[in-house]
C-alpha cells in the first residue's frame, strides 16, 4: 500500500512538472527568423531518367544569424511503402514534404549535372516568417503527406500554392504565357523527345484529357513555368506593386551533354520492324492463299492484354490523366475473347464480323486523331498501318474460305 502511494505521488509530481515545462519547451522550439533571413524558390534542371526529365522545384529558407539553411522539397516518396508499385499504378501513392540541409541537397543535383537557379523572394519579415511557419507546420508527420497528381498537385504546383495560401491577396500572377499555345501533352513533349520509350509509354498510357489546352495557371505543373511565372508575379504593397522576385542567382551551371539516343533502339524503329514483319507475313500469306494463325493469335493476345491494362488505368485507378484513352481503339480488350476462335483453322463465320469491327475501330482512331480529340504517338503509325493491312487481309481471306 505504501509502495502504491509512493508511485501515485511520483506520477502526480511528474504530471505537474510536465505542465510547467512543456509550454516552455514548445516556445523554445519556435524559431523566429532574423531580419536578414531569405526565402527562395529553387529550380533544378532536367535529369537523365524519365522522372527527372521535367526538372524540380523546392523552397529554400536561409538565415545566417540563426545558422539555418534548409530546403523544403515536396517531391519525396518512400520506396519502402507497403505495396509501393501497386499504389503507384493505382495513383494512390503518397508523396511527402522533405526537409534537408541545403549543402547536401545542392551537391545531389550538382553531381547529376543539373543546373540550379535560385529566385530570392522580395518579402518583408512578416511574410518570410509566415511562409517559414507554414512549411514548418506542413513538415509535421500528420501534415506532410499528400496524394500526388502529375498535372495538378506535384512538387512544382506546391510552390505556387504555398505562396498563394500564405500571401493571399498580396500576390498576383500575370498571364505571361500564351494560354492557347500548348496542350498538356504538348507541354510534356517539350521536355521528353517523342521518339523515346518514356514518351512512347506515356502517350499510350495517358488519355484524351491531356489534349485540352492548358491555362497559364495550369502550365505551372512544370518547374520551368513556376520559375517563369514567379519572375512575372507581383506583390501588392498598398498602392504600389513590386516584383515577387528580388534577385535571380545561377547557383550551378551544368555542362551540356551530347544526345546519345540510338535510332535503332527507338520506338519508331522497333514498331517499324514489327510492322515490316507483319506486312511481310501477310504478303506471303496472300501469295500462298493461306493464313499464319500464330501471327493472328499473337496480335489478338498482345493488343488485348495492352487494352486490358489501359482499361484498368482508366477505371481502376485514381490517375486523372489516364481517362478517356482512345488507344483502346487499336488495343481492344475484347480481342482476348477471340483468341481461341482466331486460332482455329476454320473459325466460325462470325469471326469476320469481329475483324470488320477492328477495322472500324482503327478508322475511328484516325478520325479522333484528325479532329484533335486525342493525339497518338507517332511511333505507333507503322504498327497501326500493319494492323489495318492484316485485318483487311483477314476479311478477304475469310470471305473466300468461310462457309456461311
Amino acid at each position: 500500500m505504501k509502495l502504491f502511494k509512493m508511485k501515485s505521488y511520483q506520477i502526480i509530481s511528474l504530471f505537474f512538472l510536465l505542465i510547467i515545462f512543456l509550454p516552455a519547451k514548445t516556445i523554445a522550439q519556435e524559431i523566429i527568423l532574423s531580419d536578414t533571413a531569405e526565402v527562395s524558390i529553387l529550380t533544378m534542371g532536367p535529369g537523365d531518367v524519365l522522372n527527372d526529365s521535367f526538372g524540380h522545384s523546392a523552397f529554400r529558407v536561409k538565415d545566417t544569424k540563426q545558422n539555418i539553411d534548409v530546403v523544403y522539397n515536396y517531391g519525396v516518396y518512400d520506396f519502402n511503402t507497403p505495396n509501393f508499385y501497386l499504389k503507384f499504378a493505382q495513383g494512390k501513392l503518397l508523396y511527402t514534404l522533405g526537409r534537408n540541409n541545403f549543402s547536401p541537397f545542392y551537391n545531389y543535383y550538382a553531381k547529376q549535372n543539373r543546373w540550379i537557379k535560385e529566385q530570392v523572394l522580395n518579402l518583408n519579415s512578416t511574410e518570410r516568417q509566415d511562409i517559414f511557419n507554414f512549411l514548418q507546420n506542413n513538415f509535421k508527420p500528420e501534415n506532410r503527406n499528400y496524394k500526388y497528381d502529375f498535372f495538378f498537385d506535384n512538387c512544382a504546383t506546391k510552390i505556387r500554392d504555398v505562396l498563394v495560401v500564405v500571401l493571399k491577396n498580396k500576390i498576383s500572377y500575370q498571364d505571361s504565357v500564351d494560354s492557347n499555345s500548348y496542350t498538356f501533352r504538348e507541354l510534356i513533349q517539350k521536355n521528353v523527345d517523342w521518339n523515346t520509350w518514356g514518351s512512347f509509354g506515356m502517350d499510350i498510357a495517358i488519355g484524351a484529357v491531356v489534349d485540352q489546352k492548358a491555362t497559364f495557371w495550369e502550365y505551372q505543373f512544370l518547374p520551368e513555368y513556376v520559375f517563369k511565372e514567379a519572375d512575372k508575379a507581383k506583390l501588392n504593397r498598398g498602392q504600389e506593386k513590386i516584383s515577387l522576385v528580388k534577385t535571380t542567382i545561377n547557383l550551378f551551371i551544368n555542362t551540356p551533354k551530347e544526345n546519345k539516343s540510338n535510332f535503332f533502339t527507338s520506338p519508331l524503329f522497333i514498331m517499324g520492324l514489327l510492322a515490316f514483319i507483319i506486312l511481310g507475313i501477310t504478303y506471303k500469306d496472300f501469295k500462298n492463299k493461306t493464313r499464319s494463325r500464330w501471327l493472328d493469335v499473337s496480335v489478338y493476345s498482345i493488343t488485348g492484354i495492352i487494352g486490358v491494362l489501359l482499361l484498368l488505368l482508366w477505371f481502376a485507378t485514381d490517375h486523372s490523366t489516364t481517362h478517356n484513352n482512345y488507344n483502346l481503339l487499336w488495343a481492344v480488350p475484347l480481342s482476348l475473347f477471340f483468341v481461341m476462335a482466331i486460332a482455329k483453322k476454320n473459325p466460325k463465320p462470325w469471326i469476320k464480323r469481329y475483324v470488320f469491327f477492328q477495322i472500324l475501330m482503327l478508322t475511328l482512331l484516325c478520325l479522333h486523331w484528325i479532329t484533335g480529340v486525342q493525339v497518338f504517338t507517332y511511333g505507333l503509325i507503322p504498327l497501326l498501318i500493319a494492323l489495318l493491312v492484316r485485318y483487311l487481309y483477314l476479311v478477304f481471306y475469310f470471305k473466300n474460305t468461310l462457309v456461311r
